[in-house]
């Protein structure tokens, strides 16, 4: 398999977009090392504001103040996973993701974060359908609601979170209805997105696949 990939214009642009708990995390990031592409997780980029909402005790219903306090965000710090994983930060996150502002102001470092660059990838909600549509692979990652529970729940349970499997269940929920049903961007696969169900399959099956898929449409745009 070639892995010789060319910086054309911007450079190359994988949007991997899904579901919470899917796996497109571990994809993303997977996907950028085997590559050698640089990542962007940009749920973190919103994670980090509702953690600044929080840390300050600030009204996240606030959609004037929310905006306000963007500047004031510095979105390239590095925070302990534990603070951008807990519920109340996914919670608020989640909420000031419905704000055109918000969005607006965060896409715009999104936009810009694949600029002299070889390749980059992103992981989202909505890479392929709205921040970057012209991206040159689009994937959109999803599982059984159980399944995408279980990861999560597994994955507080090492952080040493004391949690129960139904308050996780719960929120998986409340997200999914949320990010789906906004009426800005809302969390879908864009029209020519691959859509990988991962729900039956290990991270290794899911990045071979992932890689397979990658190499044949960028052979096929003359980008290998």
């Amino acid at each position: 398999m070639n892995t010789d990939i060319k910086c054309v214009d911007m450079g190359i642009v994988i949007a991997i977009d899904g579901d919470a708990a899917s796996g497109k995390g571990l994809l993303s990031q997977a996907l950028a090392n085997r590559l050698g592409f640089d990542y962007l997780d940009t749920g973190k980029l919103y994670r980090r504001l509702a953690h600044y909402l929080l840390q300050h005790g600030l009204n996240h219903n606030d959609t004037d103040m929310v905006v306000s306090v963007l500047p004031l965000v510095n979105f390239s710090c590095h925070l302990q996973e534990e603070e951008l994983q807990s519920a109340s930060v996914a919670s608020v996150a989640s909420l000031v993701a419905t704000y055109p502002l918000v969005r607006d102001f965060l896409n715009r470092i999104q936009i810009e974060f694949p600029l002299n660059k070889k390749g980059a990838v992103l992981d989202g909600r909505d890479i392929g359908t709205v921040v970057i549509p012209n991206a040159d692979v689009k994937f959109f990652i999803t599982a059984n609601i159980e399944v995408r529970a279980e990861r999560r729940f597994k994955q507080l349970q090492r952080m040493g979170k004391d949690i129960i499997f139904s308050e996780v269940l719960e929120n998986l929920i409340e997200r999914d209805n949320r990010d789906k049903n906004r009426s800005v961007a809302p969390a879908l696969p864009a029209d020519d997105a691959i859509v990988v169900d991962t729900s039956s399959m290990t991270a290794e099956q899911v990045l071979d696949y992932a890689l397979k898929s990658v190499y044949k449409i960028l052979t096929n745009k003359n980008l290998t």
